[in-house]
């Protein structure tokens, strides 16, 4: 499979919005208030948004428009070739009742379940998109995990699945508690000039669940659990689907996180993971580390060409930069087997960062003696730091100009590492290895 470089996925990305424009074949506008809506904050304006985009889309394409007001509703499906726009002081909020979200198969961990579309959902549509610069809040009680008592996977706030050309652009959100936005198994997705908050409890900001070409820029996002999370499935069902997530920029954002990192590849990686770049970011605040990539033993498949560079670093409570490439995550119910299972990693780059008051610059030493990480390289580093590289298990690996003060014992301890700018480092003792996952009596099938 030939991959795209830099500067062919910047063209491709940069191409999208100009594609959405010329699928819509119309200039057709709708408002909302035409179909009914209130937009009072009491009565239901389900039937009135749906109406509004069913009959947009049927008539070619174009615009639905919601003017300034509250807007009360349920889900809301958006239908191909539509773009809904929220005016200035235009606030859709959710509902509290379960019933008012179908059910449909959806990623959970890693998983497709049965459970609750986003508040804003798409399943098989085709150039969609939501524009500001108006707000879309989640009802709070919606958020939280599956029980025994409410067993479906609750509402994200906005979803897409199995999509083609998004554009998410200009608005703001609040939800807590679960995901803001869930694109899955999409493709050319654009994502821009979005304020997220999601704070007061596990809820990730945005989440790439098995997509392709993608671009998010010049977001503020604070969020409870991840910021911006990237992730492929779980298992040997998505090992199996080998639904990569691929082609992803992440430009330009500002980045608060209160439970775990700011950007988190993994831990769902069955599908694989390539061609993540990340440029131009400001990571503020994060409980574990900025920067935080993660896997297990039984994923399978890979991750590789990840790349970041000029990022600015505080208020972190972990650090930097973290690998955990052998036992971060629920270990699935059908792992896949044997030396298969471990995650084959190559080539992560970073470059131009500068951290300030932190902990520890790269805790890099959870990795598989047996599927080293192959390729590593940290360049251009400044600023201040507690600690400095742990690395275990990594070939040609790259130190250079990594130039830190206040570090507590030596700027680099190594175990099993090969490559260039190694000189002075200390050897250190290398990770616990998690037991092998063995065969089942059976192979996996989808089922």
């Amino acid at each position: 499979m030939q991959h795209l470089n830099r500067r062919q996925l910047l063209a491709l990305l940069a191409s999208a919005p100009v594609a959405f424009a010329q699928a819509r074949k119309s200039e057709l506008k709708l408002n909302v208030r035409d179909f009914g809506a209130k937009g009072d904050g009491a009565a239901k304006d389900t039937s009135a948004f749906q109406q509004a985009l069913d009959r947009c889309s049927v008539l070619g394409g174009g615009e639905v428009l919601v003017p300034s007001g509250n807007y009360l509703t349920g889900a809301i499906a958006l239908r191909s070739n539509t773009l809904l726009r929220l005016q200035e002081n235009a606030v859709i909020n959710g509902t509290n009742d379960f019933a008012e979200y179908p059910v449909t198969q959806v990623r959970w961990e890693g998983k497709w379940i049965p459970g609750r579309v986003g508040l804003l959902y798409a399943v098989g549509a085709s150039n969609i998109g939501i524009v500001g610069p108006g707000r879309i809040v989640g009802n709070p009680e919606l958020g939280g995990r599956p029980s025994a008592q409410n067993p479906l996977r609750h509402p994200a706030l906005i979803e897409m699945i199995g999509c083609r050309n998004i554009r998410l652009e200009e608005f703001s959100t609040s939800y807590r508690l679960m995901w803001s936005i869930h694109p899955t198994n999409c493709e050319d997705i654009q994502i821009r000039g979005l304020n997220i908050r999601s704070t007061g409890g596990n809820g990730d900001g945005i989440d790439i669940d098995s997509c392709r070409r993608v671009r998010i820029e010049n977001c503020d996002i604070a969020s409870g659990d991840d910021c911006i999370a990237i992730k492929s499935g779980r298992g040997s069902e998505a090992y199996q689907l080998l639904q990569t997530c691929e082609d992803i920029v992440i430009s330009n954002c500002t980045l608060a996180d209160s439970i775990f990192a700011c950007i988190g590849i993994g831990s769902e990686t069955s599908g694989g993971i390539r061609n993540v770049r990340v440029e131009h970011c400001k990571f503020t605040e994060a409980k574990t580390f900025a920067f935080y990539i993660k896997t297990r033993v039984g994923r399978g498949a890979f991750i590789e060409d990840i790349v970041a560079d000029d990022l600015d670093l505080s208020g972190t409570g972990g650090g930097f930069l973290s690998f955990n490439l052998l036992s971060s995550g629920l270990q699935d119910q059908d792992p896949v087997p044997g030396v298969e299972g471990i995650p084959t990693v190559r080539n992560f780059r970073f470059s131009n960062v500068r951290v300030k008051d932190c902990p520890q610059l790269v805790d890099g030493t959870r990795i598989h003696p047996d599927k080293p990480l192959e390729g590593f390289s940290l360049s251009n580093v400044t600023g201040d730091c507690k600690k400095g590289i742990s690395l275990a298990n990594v070939r040609k690996a790259e130190i250079r100009n990594v130039k830190v003060t206040g570090v507590s014992g030596p700027l680099l301890g190594i175990h099993n590492v090969t490559g260039k700018g190694l000189e002075g480092a200390v050897m250190i003792d290398g990770p616990k290895l998690p037991d092998p996952v063995p065969a089942p009596a059976e192979p996996y099938h989808l089922r």
